[in-house]
């Protein structure tokens, strides 16, 4: 939050000083204080901003975040500058005393405030001393947008509200079925009580895939995605998946794969890869129609130079493919965002964005397109060989 003590501008009597702050950044302009009010000189500190840490960031002259251009600011008292407020219409300044209260104080946490005419910002401060328990000589104020907050708000409560609209359905189910069994348990033939156990046990598997899903986001979200990678066959893991639909009672030529041979050892983890496998086959059986075809052959990354012995680019590809109408362009780019849905039959919204960070995970990319059949094509790609920690 703005340069070290050490890199601050000496100053002969006490001062603060106060920031705004744009893409996450702080820039901070000296205020030096009168009768314990500061007010802001034209100083513009050094501040290396996250996005660039070559850069020093200035404090903007249209005004930023307050509104108040720069040359406006300057040589005003602090209060007048920032005339912050609570969401109760207090006046932050007088509520905080910087320049008094305990001298135990390093600072004000971030809260929510606002500026003149209701606009709503993040404001910290960070109280600067000689000494631990010395007189304040700086306040550092710094201001922060809430549209990223807001956002990452919209995003909790539509989880939330997908979560407990997908729960609502199969946990009503479970409560019905299990009550009547437990009322009527007589009055039903061993055929309709296996009927009504097999809804209950599917739909406890509904929930518990959800659940997962949830627990999956999560883990993507915050970078924790464990990935234990083993020799895989990607080929005999497809295999699997057409054999299951095909037990199931899908027709067997509905479903085509074309193995390209020979393929490069392929290091993943076949957990995660076989829910990568399930979704997209999923996708391609019930949202689209005739032949589902999946091609599984070695490739090479665009993104990437090939090394001398040319294998540091080469990575497997799988792609998956259908005869359907397709995903609209103008869905494209939206298709591995939360929550969405290509049609209205069923799910959740969240597998093609767990699909997108598994796959990332193993360093790999997925991308989606229209297949020759004019069907959605689904194609992602992992980097083969083994770990470099096992060499």
């Amino acid at each position: 939050m703005g340069p070290p003590i050490s890199s601050l501008p000496p100053a002969a009597t006490s001062s603060s000083w106060v920031g705004r702050t744009s893409s996450g950044s702080c820039s901070l302009a000296r205020v030096v204080s009168a009768l314990g009010m500061p007010h802001i000189l034209p100083y513009v500190s050094e501040n290396r901003s996250r996005d660039d840490p070559e850069t020093a960031s200035r404090v903007r002259p249209e005004g930023g975040i307050t509104a108040t251009p720069a040359a406006e600011a300057l040589g005003r008292r602090l209060d007048a500058a920032l005339p912050l407020e609570d969401l109760e219409g207090r006046r932050w300044w007088q509520l905080t005393d910087p320049y008094g209260g305990l001298a135990i104080r390093n600072g004000q946490p971030e809260r929510n405030l606002l500026l003149p005419g209701g606009r709503e910002i993040l404001v910290s401060a960070r109280y600067v001393r000689t000494h631990p328990t010395g007189p304040v000589r700086r306040v550092v104020v710094c201001l922060r947008d809430t549209e990223a907050r807001r956002r990452t708000e919209r995003s909790h409560a539509e989880l939330i509200a997908t979560v407990a609209h997908e729960l609502r359905s199969p946990l009503t189910s479970v409560k019905g079925f299990t009550a009547t069994l437990l009322a009527k348990w007589e009055r039903f033939t061993d055929d309709q009580k296996k009927l009504m156990l097999e809804t209950v046990d599917a739909d406890a598997n509904r929930v518990t895939r959800l659940i997962a899903e949830l627990l999956d986001i999560s883990r993507i979200d915050s970078g924790r995605l464990e990935v234990r990678r083993q020799p895989v066959d990607i080929g005999a893991a497809v295999g699997r998946h057409i054999q299951a639909y095909v037990a199931s009672g899908q027709p067997a030529d509905r479903f085509l794969l074309r193995i390209e041979q020979p393929l490069p050892a392929l290091w993943a983890d076949p957990d995660k890869i076989d829910q990568v496998l399930s979704n997209l086959i999923e996708n391609a059986v019930r949202h689209g129609e005739g032949t589902v075809t999946i091609d599984v052959a070695p490739s090479t990354s665009p993104r990437e130079r090939p090394d001398e012995e040319g294998t540091a680019n080469a990575v497997t590809s799988v792609t998956v493919s259908d005869e359907g109408t397709g995903i609209p362009e103008e869905s494209m780019n939206r298709v591995f965002t939360r929550f969405w849905r290509g049609s209205k039959r069923g799910g959740t919204g969240l597998g093609l964005y767990i699909v997108k960070g598994i796959v990332e995970a193993h360093g790999g990319s997925i991308t989606v397109g229209r297949a020759p059949g004019g069907g959605a094509e689904f194609r992602f790609t992992l980097p083969v060989g083994t770990p470099a920690y096992l060499l």
